[in-house]
């Protein structure tokens, strides 16, 4: 078994799940595109693990509703290149996402494990924060073999607090881990901490990383994450693929999406193109 040594912070992390790498990550379009990935029925299990303690801090300017949740996605303009919005992001499954850890590898056991399975789940059901205790839209855009899924939800207030306390704590607690998929192949899971532009009241920057073989080939599945917590409520864009990560189209998709979240609770329409 691969047992990949971490930094100072921790001696050794090694996690057995089950499915955790399958072109499913960003290989398909998310429409009429080939895809390389076999679709999974399974749901990861729920997240066992255990919430931080709140932060005290702003408070959004008014509530956030289902038709303002809307007005806030971003479009194509919004982060440009070459993605091309999508109507069934909300089906996009990462199966390679599917694990369970197992404590035992960990030195701090039960905790540092529980956040890993919760990520891992997280990142596979599309709810890295949970579920939304209000109001909620999502859209997603793809790239060539590349994915980008964006999502703005109301929450409730302690609890994303307390998710905004977790995700900052992930690259140490799963810096570095061993996945195990269904078929026994093992795989290099890798989380390191990005900094994202000054936006919103909070933000988290995070790139995960997995190394294992796709179709009998090396591969490596990139993912960055990038969350800014606006009062109540929050933008989540997840962005990569097999052909690498996405930063500048995560950082350029929350700095507009932002300002269109603002002008909502402002009472105000967001404008149909960039601000700047």
């Amino acid at each position: 078994m691969i047992r990949p040594s971490r930094t100072v912070r921790v001696l050794a992390a090694v996690v057995a799940s089950g499915a955790l790498l399958t072109t499913a990550a960003c290989s398909g379009d998310g429409g009429d595109g080939e895809t390389r990935s076999a679709e999974v029925a399974a749901s990861p299990k729920e997240s066992r693990a255990a919430a931080p303690a709140a932060r005290q801090t702003t408070t959004p300017a008014g509530d956030l509703t289902e038709e303002g949740a809307r007005a806030a996605l971003i479009t194509e303009a919004d982060i440009e290149d070459d993605w091309t919005q999508v109507d069934d992001a909300e089906k996009w499954r990462d199966s390679l996402l599917i694990g369970d850890v197992d404590v035992d590898d960990f030195i701090t056991a039960e905790a540092d494990a529980a956040d890993c399975q919760r990520l891992l789940d997280g990142l596979y059901s599309e709810e890295l924060l949970g579920k939304p205790s209000g109001a909620s839209a999502l859209t997603g855009f793809t790239q060539g073999d590349s994915r980008l899924l964006y999502q703005v939800a109301a929450y409730d207030r302690a609890e994303l607090d307390d998710s905004m306390n977790w995700l900052e704590s992930l690259p140490e607690k799963c810096d570095q881990f061993t996945a195990t998929a269904s078929g026994g192949e093992e795989r290099t899971v890798q989380v390191v901490e990005y900094q994202l532009p000054d936006e919103g009241d909070e933000r988290q920057g995070l790139e995960v990383t997995v190394q294992g073989t796709v179709d009998g080939s090396p591969a490596t599945l990139t993912l960055d994450i990038g969350v800014v917590r606006v009062g109540s409520d929050a933008l989540t864009v997840t962005a990569g693929g097999l052909n690498g990560g996405e930063k500048d189209s995560v950082e350029a998709a929350l700095q507009q999406g932002t300002e269109r979240l603002k002008d909502v609770l402002a009472g105000r329409t967001p404008p149909a193109s960039p601000t700047s």
